[in-house]
């Protein structure tokens, strides 16, 4: 782990309330409760995923062997502002929460409208958004795109790890069908190793049920 990663960790461990510890009673030392653990998993989920699925080197290989170019450091700030306009527009109301991350973005689709229980098959009424979505990515091309599938807790963890890769892959072949090109794509399952909210009640499971878009400006 990088140091700037321990910093970060440190930093937000240090945020969290005293009732997310428990005391050991034999030597006092006071740690973070599995439940908090979630909590930071959650947190830093997307910081701790590291470089571009793929690494960095392969996908800027490809990027550029596709004829796409970089954005020149000064305009990348509102490069991605534009973009990130344009995605809340389309998406309003539509259940997709769009994150802005420094100068990346985040779409947060929950599977409530993006696929039926149990299913890799992306529902027909999220269609219409996730091709919104494409028009807004072939406009904006100097952007990797990932896609990122989580599960919530229930079932055996080898079963979600599939069932995360088939929701990711299936939302990036939909991209592509789109006119968004290949080269541009990655598609990665987590199963229910990133949760955002605890896996302990319905509310925080049904949000831990998602695809993720990150969209990483290349420069």
């Amino acid at each position: 782990m990088k140091k700037s990663q321990i910093i970060t960790i440190g930093l937000v461990l240090a945020t969290f309330p005293l009732s997310a510890c428990v005391t050991d009673p034999e030597t006092g030392n006071r740690t973070i409760s599995k439940a908090a653990i979630g909590g930071i998993g959650g947190a830093l989920g997307g910081y701790l995923l590291g470089d571009l699925v793929g690494g960095r080197r392969d996908r800027t290989e490809k990027i550029l062997g596709a004829g796409i170019g970089a954005v020149a450091g000064a305009g990348v700030g509102y490069y991605m502002d534009e973009q990130e306009r344009k995605l809340r527009q389309q998406t309003a109301g539509t259940g997709v929460n769009v994150i802005r991350d420094g100068d990346n973005l985040v779409l947060d689709m929950p599977s409530e409208i993006t696929f039926g229980v149990d299913s890799a098959n992306i529902d027909a009424g999220f269609r219409n958004t996730l091709d919104q979505v494409a028009s807004t990515l072939t406009q904006y091309e100097k952007t990797y795109v990932d896609v990122l599938g989580h599960t919530d807790s229930t079932g055996s963890d080898a079963y979600n790890q599939g069932l995360s890769e088939r929701r990711a892959s299936a939302v990036a072949d939909y991209l592509s069908t789109r006119g968004v090109q290949s080269a541009r794509l990655a598609a990665r399952g987590y199963g229910e190793s990133q949760p955002k909210a605890s896996n302990l009640d319905a509310a925080g499971r049904s949000a831990n049920r998602r695809v993720e878009i990150r969209l990483v400006p290349v420069t």
